[in-house]
């Protein structure tokens, strides 16, 4: 099965060129500063809280913290919207994210500062071939990442986060269920490798993790032999195997504050980095290499859809109300079922929602 990729002219939202083209420029720090300050006002004046993504501009992540929201996953980021009061939740980071949180909380206004912020395991997994694909193995259990849209998400008896996808498939196995997994190809590898599931992946990538270089890392590592490798489970499988950590953005930033080491080299996205540095200031924290054969560097470590969020189209949404998240309320209903059936299971294996990382 191919899915479409992030640059097919059938894809909806922005290539990665298109993407990059669109990265706010950086204001000088007076227009920072009167920002932050008529941002901080806004969210007041609008009921409004600032949920950020490790992955987002640093400036972001500590606006969202500084003014009573928070930083984390996307799950996380929905789940903190819904048990907060305010009528109106700010999503800085990629569509499914402010989906996510639309369909978990349908009664309040979700707000993005650009509705063209894609990701590319979303764009990469349409709705009419992921329905076919289903259509196609009726026999099997549908487990969907995340990183999906309302619409797959409606399709699915199961959505996962990184960090549970692994208990939630030992479970299903347990069960004696066969499963068709979407869409990241190397988290889904690498949980079958772990589990030993019966499972048939759709072959779906982040075009973030999909760049770092085994050969390269080996190298990297040569030459920082104290370095401890952080590693998200969507990078390939060569890459994963470096790894001294697997695990989601939560799991990685706790790792990155408890390992006794000084040294780091982390593959997932750089937008993370920030979070480790602020946490563990004392430590070095270097980029995974992207570099290398086969290299084409449409991201360089860093989301191109993620670098879309700044602080000038965010304090835009809040004073127009523009770029609101819609999804149709006729599938909300079947689109939320796989998300709390993932709740409900980590409540009964005892893992805080705090923990579960997507992306």
């Amino acid at each position: 099965m191919i899915s479409i990729p992030y640059d097919h002219p059938n894809a909806t939202g922005c290539s990665t060129l298109e993407a990059w083209a669109r990265t706010p420029s950086e204001p000088d720090p007076a227009e920072k500063t009167a920002l932050i300050a008529r941002i901080k006002q806004l969210l007041i004046e609008q009921d409004a809280v600032l949920v950020s993504h490790y992955y987002v501009h640093p400036d972001l992540q500590d606006l969202a913290e500084a003014t009573g929201g928070m930083v984390s996953d996307s799950l996380d980021m929905a789940n903190f919207g819904h048990s907060h009061p305010a009528k109106t939740i700010v999503v800085a980071g990629v569509r499914f994210m402010g989906e996510t949180a639309k369909i978990l909380n349908p009664e309040k206004r979700v707000l993005m500062p650009d509705l063209e912020a894609e990701c590319s395991l979303d764009l990469g997994c349409p709705l009419d071939e992921f329905s076919a694909f289903c259509d196609a193995h009726p026999d099997r259990t549908v487990v969907v990442y995340a990183n999906t849209s309302a619409a797959v998400k409606a399709r699915a008896d199961w959505m996962v986060t990184s960090s549970i996808a692994l208990p939630i498939i030992k479970h299903l196995k347990a069960q004696g269920e066969k499963i068709l997994w979407a869409p990241d190809r190397h988290l889904g590898s690498y949980v079958q490798e772990e589990s030993g599931a019966d499972m048939l992946l759709w072959q779906g990538s982040c075009v973030v993790h999909d760049e770092y270089k085994a050969k390269e890392l080996i190298a990297l590592k040569t030459q920082y032999p104290r370095a401890k490798v952080l590693v998200h489970p969507e990078a390939p499988r060569a890459v994963v195997k470096l790894a001294d950590v697997i695990g989601s953005t939560s799991q990685l930033i706790n790792a990155s504050r408890q390992l006794n080491t000084d040294i780091f080299i982390v593959a997932t996205d750089n937008g993370i980095l920030h979070k480790m540095r602020t946490l563990s200031p004392h430590k070095q924290f270097l980029e995974a290499p992207t570099a290398g054969q086969g290299a084409n560097c449409v991201s360089c470590s860093h989301c191109p859809w993620m670098a879309m969020n700044g602080l000038r189209n965010l304090a835009q949404v809040l004073e127009t109300g523009s770029n609101e998240i819609w999804v149709d309320p006729a599938i909300i209903p079947r689109a939320v079922l796989p998300v709390q059936r993932m709740l409900a299971f980590a409540k009964q294996i005892s893992l805080p929602v705090r923990s579960i990382g997507n992306v």
